[in-house]
């Protein structure tokens, strides 16, 4: 995944933007990353990928694990609402089509 690309697709909000997130207010918890544009509040898709790249923000290293393409992120996302884990908001991108 690319600094540019959605990580919270349902709040358009950006690797880019969770880690500059991280960096700037240094939150305490992982909830604390929904102050970053609402990410993690939708469908619930991105939580376990903001959770690693909060852990990897906490760790003397500092080097966050890697995530997936956008393209296998956004089937993946496709995938976790479809078998009935979440519902994205109004506004969000948009399921991918098989």
């Amino acid at each position: 995944m690319e600094l540019d690309d959605e990580l919270c697709l349902c709040f358009h909000v950006t690797k880019r933007k969770v880690l500059n997130f991280l960096r700037v207010e240094q939150p305490q918890r992982e909830s604390q990353l929904a102050e970053c544009h609402g990410a993690g509040t939708g469908c619930g898709w991105c939580r376990p990928f903001l959770k690693k790249l909060f852990q990897a923000s906490k760790a003397t290293a500092a080097t966050p694990e890697e995530l997936p393409s956008a393209e296998e992120y956004a089937r993946g996302r496709s995938t976790y609402v479809r078998s009935g884990k979440g519902t994205p908001p109004p506004g969000a991108t948009p399921v991918a089509s098989d």
